[in-house]
């Protein structure tokens, strides 16, 4: 027997309608914020994810799945979505005469070769937004309160913990000071940390293996070796969360884990028994497009992992309002009563009446079965007698009460009675 791929999933049933709801909750809160929808190619140039979210990243050095294709070209699965966008906006040459900055955002699978665990899979969905072409602490802001004001729409309580890793010439004297302090303990770094205080040492922040040890507890601050506009542009930022009543924290030690992030840094967090791990984060990379050969343009953006979403949505015992029954539920014995109920049903559905039929030749016993399974609100039972004056019989399975309509008038009367 063929079986699903370790680390992937089916969705169908409740959990369908789960993620269909939140699909709604994205796309309206979106829409309001003004955020078009964007899809980018599943596999891109394997050259822009390796550049884009960096050649020192966990994601790109452990867990980008990259193949040569027939054509002997370097491919690779999307493993998050920025880099795609920022290709996109290069590609079609959108920064040429901006009058507006560029708002999109996109809710696709991703894919990380990692070990599957709670929260983490190597097929993956995320939903995400970007806002390029502005380098206004607003523009930062806007892109927080969407993340925040989603989380809130699905009934989940989160604070938000915020850092900033400042402007190029702040970064690099922290960069300094964090090898200066480390090197003297590299021998209590597990061997990606090693090799990271070389490469990048603010990977070694949040090394999954080292992060909790005393000596990266008590490491250097980016707070400490900002610039003065760099630290103003930080306290700004506070002040507009504190204005729109935005509930943070700050983390001096936030970094996150892709290479391209500069000035703000943000996750997001839920006090949620069980689920101890981030739900979303972003911040602000300036730097990228310039990095993928487009021009120097400022850009924030951030991402929800989609599947620990619902996971928290699960363990707070959100109540997700999707629909559990149908309309109608349209029930024949005969032939002649069949062809009629085939011509009810699809009446009732493209006038809005969720409605289902027998499709097995059950019989009456059966389809009574099959409607409270459904748990139809009406049942339409036809038989040829009734059919003979163009009457059926609708019972209302909520009152009981049984009431002979004309078939001309169906949907007037469900429409009085729903």
């Amino acid at each position: 027997m063929i079986t699903k791929q370790k680390g992937t999933y089916d969705i169908y049933g409740e959990e369908a309608k789960k993620r269909l709801y939140v699909n709604d909750i994205i796309k309206g809160i979106c829409e309001k914020y003004n955020y078009t929808y964007i899809e980018t190619p599943v596999f891109e140039a394997t050259e822009l994810f390796h550049r884009g979210v960096g050649e020192t990243s966990d994601v790109v050095k452990k867990e980008t799945y990259d193949f040569v294709d027939r054509g002997e070209r370097s491919i690779t699965l999307r493993p998050e979505g920025t880099a795609g966008v920022v290709r996109w906006f290069i590609e079609n040459k959108l920064y040429g005469n901006m009058t507006e900055p560029v708002k999109v955002y996109y809710n696709e699978k991703m894919y990380r070769y990692e070990r599957p665990q709670s929260g983490r899979n190597r097929e993956f969905t995320q939903f995400g937004v970007e806002l390029i072409g502005s380098d206004d602490v607003m523009a930062d802001v806007d892109v927080i309160s969407l993340a925040y004001q989603t989380y809130t729409l699905l009934g989940l309580d989160t604070k938000i913990k915020i850092n900033t890793l400042g402007d190029n010439e702040s970064r690099l004297k922290y960069k300094d000071a964090l090898i200066k302090y480390l090197e003297p303990h590299m021998d209590e770094l597990c061997e990606d940390c090693k090799e990271r205080i070389s490469k990048n040492p603010l990977r070694v922040l949040d090394c999954k293996i080292d992060g909790e040890k005393d000596i990266i507890k008590g490491a250097p601050i980016t707070l400490d070796y900002l610039n003065e506009d760099s630290l103003n542009r930080y306290n700004k930022l506070k002040d507009y969360l504190d204005l729109l009543e935005i509930p943070y924290e700050e983390d001096p030690r936030l970094v996150r884990g892709l290479d391209y992030y500069n000035h703000t840094v943000f996750e997001i967090y839920t006090d949620i028994e069980g689920v101890n791990f981030a739900l979303g984060g972003g911040g602000r990379y300036n730097g990228l497009i310039k990095e993928l050969d487009g021009p120097e343009m400022p850009a924030v953006g951030f991402a929800m992992g989609y599947d620990r979403t619902m996971i928290a949505i699960d363990a707070a015992g959100v109540n997700i309002p999707y629909k559990k029954d149908i309309d109608v539920y349209v029930m024949y014995v005969s032939d002649s009563e069949k062809e009629t109920a085939s011509y009810i049903v699809q009446n009732l559905r493209l006038n809005g009446f969720t409605t289902e039929t027998d499709y097995l030749n059950k019989g009456l016993k059966g389809e009574f079965k099959s409607a409270d399974r459904f748990n139809a609100k009406f049942l339409i039972i036809l038989n040829d007698k009734d059919l003979e004056s163009n009457e059926v019989n609708v019972k209302d399975n909520v009152t009981k009460e049984e009431e002979k309509v004309n078939i001309n008038d169906l949907i007037d009367y469900l429409d009085m009675h729903d």
